[in-house]
């Protein structure tokens, strides 16, 4: 039987992660693509990531590589990097797949720079979007994890039942790409929202006040996006926005949650919640341009307090009015 050629590009805590499950799978063979030359010689090498996974041995079939020839022989492409970096990696990575249209699957959580969806700017044809409650560390350590599949009916039955067979990685569908990426970029900023009252008051139900609040935003967003509102209840709508606003491994809740403990951010110290907070800017004055504040108060006490220095109180009096 055929193997199948799969391409994870980026060598970081979660592509690493998600090479390591879909080498579990025999018929995959799975190569790790990564622009740093310690992380590739050391999976080679060691089979370890000792960057990101210093104490983790990594399933010895798994392969690493800089060179971006490898791509001319896949079959599937996870793109695992920063999302404001992966239209030009996708340019780039055109240029190697002699004229083939791999499978390309899209696991960036955030924008293009232009803010514009990401698999609407890869230069391929044949692509997807693919979206869940995952911490890198739990898809390491072997535990059950979901995603939702947005792309194609036919795409999503051969990843689900060929490339994720034995792995323990689940699949839902929905043929609504945009709502799949859409959901993933909003979660982020509304993690920063539920983790600013669980800094300040550390209260299940004040949490889930807010959690509650988040998701009637997040449907209105998709309405606005002319997205299906279905998605809000598929493992990358109301699963991811769980995991990421709820869990204290959250980089955006975490960010959330010093600010309501009293700490001062500053947004040029620290790359790691970037794309929470750069969200809500956009979405802060994506709304105001519609007129739609009053339907959006989170958004626009969220906008308020990061980039019009409004006090915590004043946020804090907008969630619970």
């Amino acid at each position: 039987m055929k193997k199948t050629n799969i391409i994870v590009a980026g060598g970081g805590t979660f592509g690493t992660a998600m090479a390591e499950r879909l080498a579990w799978n025999d018929h995959n063979n799975v190569i790790i693509h990564s622009i740093e030359e310690e992380v590739v010689e050391s999976i080679n090498k060691f089979h370890k990531n000792e960057k990101y996974f210093p104490t983790r041995y990594l399933n010895q079939n798994l392969e690493a590589s800089t060179d971006y020839s490898v791509f001319r022989d896949a079959d599937v492409v996870f793109l695992v990097i920063p999302s404001k970096v992966i239209v030009s990696f996708s340019k780039e990575m055109k240029k190697h797949t002699g004229g083939r249209e791999p499978l390309i699957v899209n696991l960036a959580k955030g924008m293009s720079d232009d803010g514009a969806f990401i698999t609407e700017k890869i230069p391929f044809n044949h692509t997807a979007s693919m979206k869940g409650p995952s911490f890198a560390i739990e898809v390491l350590n072997g535990l059950p994890t979901a995603f939702t599949f947005g792309g194609k009916k036919e795409d999503h039955l051969f990843v689900k039942d060929e490339v994720f067979r034995g792995t323990g990685l689940m699949l839902d569908h929905s043929d609504d790409v945009r709502g799949v990426e859409l959901t993933s970029i909003l979660k982020n900023m509304y993690a920063i929202a539920i983790g600013l009252v669980s800094g300040r008051y550390n209260s299940p139900n004040v949490d889930f006040l807010v959690y509650t609040k988040a998701v009637n935003e997040m449907r209105l967003f998709l309405r606005l996006f002319d997205c299906d509102e279905e998605t809000i209840f598929r493992y990358c709508g109301i699963g991811d926005l769980g995991l990421t606003g709820l869990n204290d491994l959250s980089r955006n809740r975490t960010l959330g949650m010093l600010i309501g403990k009293g700490f001062d951010y500053n947004t040029g110290s620290s790359a790691t919640v970037i794309e929470g907070h750069r969200t809500i800017r956009l979405f802060g004055e994506l709304t105001r341009e519609k007129g739609l504040e009053k339907d959006f108060p989170l958004v626009q006490a969220l906008y308020r307090l990061m980039y019009e220095d409004a006090k915590l109180n004043d946020y804090l009096m907008t969630v619970f009015s």
